[in-house]
Parts: C-alpha cells; structure tokens; sequence
C-alpha cells in the first residue's frame, strides 16, 4: 500500500472523495505513477499532481484507470462530473475535507435558531447533488447504449486493421468466437493476423481473436471484449511457458504460430 500524503485541507468533499477513490485503484492495482504513465499514457508527474489533490484528473484518466480494474467506470465517471463541476465553482470549501468537518467546532450563533437556517441549507444543498448525480447517471447509461449499439454494429462490418489502445471513447463488445481449422491453421474468424504485435492496453478485432484462441486452447483470457488487459495477459504467459516460449505476455509471430497450432490441455 502507498503511504499517501494528506490531502489538501480546503478541497471540497466530493473533490476529496474522488481521489480517495483513485488512489484505491491505484494500491489495489499494485501500480507505480509510472507504472500508472506506461498504461494511461498520462506522466507519472501528472499522476502525482492527481492524487495529491493539486489539480483534477481529466475524465478519460479516470476512465481508463477504472478499466484496468475491471470495474464499470460509469459510477466513477459520474464522480468524476460532479467533482469537477465543483472544482470548476472553486474546488475548495472552508470546513475542510468530511473527516475535518466532524471534528471541526461548532460556530458561536449570531442569530436566534441559526442551526434551522443551516438544516434547510443542508437539505437543498443534499437534493441539489442529488438530482445532479441521478441525472448524470441516466445521461450516461443512455449514452453508453447508444454507443454500444453503434460500435458493435461498426465492427460487425470492419476489416482487420492494426490494433488501437483503450481511449476515452472505448466501448465494451462481446464477441463470439467460432473456432474452425482450416490448413491445418485454427481461426476464429475474427482476423486472420499471424504476425501483429499485441500487448498491454491495446484493443481491436486481432485482440478478441487471439483471446478466442487463448480460451480454445485452455486459457482463461476473460471476457472475449477485444481489450488486452492483464487477464489477457495472464493467459498469453500461460500459454507461452507451456510451448516453450520467451514469457513476455506479448503475442508475438511466436505466439501467433503457438496459438494457431494450439491442442486445448
């Protein structure tokens, strides 16, 4: 676990409650900034600035830290909006962070019953963030519906071309495999790659083939979505260490031969 630095007392609690977050991905992960640079392609400076509060992570950061957990980044991502809008308004309250506030004393009253006039603050101040959250929420879900639906109809019609890296505008589609042998080859039927170089963070229609071969030959890549994350990559030394192979978690024309030739064990 990192040892972290306290975070700024003056950021505001949602602000605060976001990075928390992040920096849980991160230890759970067991990722270095620049562990968490190579895989975001954010800096490790930037990384640091991010989870030490000094300035707010942009969203596709966040969505792609979420990913490599394994997570569904829409509860994060909504986070991520009401945190910047109130970085955006000025990031910074004066009672502190939510552990600071419960300590912090109670001001001297200036008014008769100025704790009702507190109370109704509070609630508006609750029902406000509350209608923000839930309409952010179904504004998300609708936009990932719509773009899933356009994406898997786009791939449904590509051609294999080299491999792109996760982004902010990725989408997750299921494929289906349908193993066959042909020339003494396997395919799924996906691309007919034997030579594209594939690893970490990488994405397209040559990763969910090799995870179709990966599975058909007693591997465990996960979920056949076309992203190279580190179950893909688990599976990929699997495979490498029984044939023999340099164990890289990088499918190489080795591994692409391996995969192709592979008998399930």
């Amino acid at each position: 676990m990192s040892r972290w630095k306290v975070l700024p007392a003056d950021l505001h609690p949602h602000v605060h409650q976001l990075i928390v977050r992040l920096r849980r991905l991160k230890d759970h992960n067991e990722l270095s900034t620049r562990q968490l640079a190579a895989k975001t392609g954010y800096s490790a400076k930037s990384w640091q600035r991010y989870l030490n509060g000094r300035s707010l992570p942009p969203r596709e950061a966040v969505e792609v830290l979420a990913r490599l957990e394994g997570d569904d980044p829409a509860r994060l991502l909504v986070m991520h909006e009401i945190a910047a809008q109130r970085w955006a308004e000025g990031g910074v309250v004066t009672a502190g962070t939510p552990e600071d506030r419960s300590a912090a004393p109670e001001p001297a009253p200036t008014a008769r019953h100025p704790h009702r006039r507190h109370l109704r603050a509070a609630v508006t101040a609750g029902a406000v963030v509350t209608a923000l959250s839930v309409s952010a929420a179904l504004l998300l879900a609708v936009r990932l519906t719509e773009a899933r639906a356009e994406l898997a109809h786009d791939r449904g019609d590509a051609v294999a071309t080299a491999p792109a890296t996760v982004s902010a505008s990725l989408v997750p589609v299921i494929y289906t495999c349908r193993p066959a042998q042909r020339d003494g080859r396997w395919h799924a039927s996906l691309s007919p790659a034997t030579d594209v170089l594939l690893s970490n963070t990488q994405v397209g229609l040559e990763v969910a083939e090799a995870q179709c071969l990966l599975r058909r030959s007693g591997a465990a890549p996960g979920e056949i979505d076309g992203i190279f994350g580190p179950k893909t990559r688990r599976a990929v030394e699997y495979l490498q260490k029984r044939n023999g192979l340099i164990v890289n978690g990088v499918i190489d024309p080795p591994t692409w031969r391996a995969l192709r030739k592979a008998t399930p064990k």
